[in-house]
């Protein structure tokens, strides 16, 4: 069970926003301490998502790092990816735990208290909630913020991973609003030392575990 993994700092590795070749980001990413990806590829054709995917499952179990593909189910079936996070308008849930079983992971993007509760209701394993802040990405959606993020955490007992304008500067938010996780794309992709910026944001994470623990 990867289910205990779904926390902390998740790096989408967006080929519209890499500066790099996927997998040489995904390493730098490691040494910074990420443990938790997801591949997202909303341009390329579905056999350049396989291939690339393909390509960061090899080096994402070795490190032992939850590895996660957007959208396509089928796609994180034939890398043998840990599970797949889908949208609002992708295949319904219970039709990809059909085909992906019970032992690995989904999680379902979610823009709203009512849409949060549907999907632990159908059986999410955890929501990834947002945008949290203003974004440049786009189809984003409507910015929801802190106070809803609370609300949210309210609602559910899933674990929420916040998304939607993730920095340095912001992420203490997210983190004592109740997110468990945060979901960065341009705060390390367009960093000019990926592991430098991916080590920044998991150390906040990690301080957090520590004072939990030291409670």
């Amino acid at each position: 069970m990867f289910r205990s993994e779904i926390r902390g700092l998740c790096l989408i590795l967006d080929a519209d926003h890499l500066r790099t070749d996927v997998v040489t980001a995904a390493e730098a990413a490691l040494r910074g301490g990420v443990r938790f990806f997801q591949y997202r590829n909303k341009s390329g054709s579905r056999r350049a998502t396989y291939d690339a995917a393909l390509r960061l499952g090899g080096v994402l179990r070795r490190s032992g790092a939850l590895f996660i593909v957007n959208d396509h189910t089928d796609i994180a079936m034939a890398v043998d990816a840990d599970g797949v996070h889908l949208g609002q308008d992708d295949l319904p849930l219970a039709q990809a735990r059909k085909l992906l079983g019970a032992e690995r992971i989904i999680g379902l993007s979610t823009h709203s208290v009512d849409q949060a509760r549907a999907a632990q209701t159908a059986g999410a394993d955890y929501i990834g909630y947002g945008p949290v802040f203003p974004t440049a990405t786009k189809d984003a959606g409507p910015v929801q913020g802190v106070d809803i993020l609370r609300q949210v955490r309210a609602a559910v007992t899933v674990p929420i991973i916040a998304i939607g304008g993730i920095t340095d500067d912001t992420l203490q938010e997210v983190i004592r609003a109740g997110a468990d996780g945060a979901a960065v794309i341009s705060a390390i992709l367009t960093a000019s030392d990926i592991t430098a910026a991916a080590g920044r944001l998991s150390d906040r994470f990690r301080d957090r575990e520590v004072r939990a623990h030291t409670r």
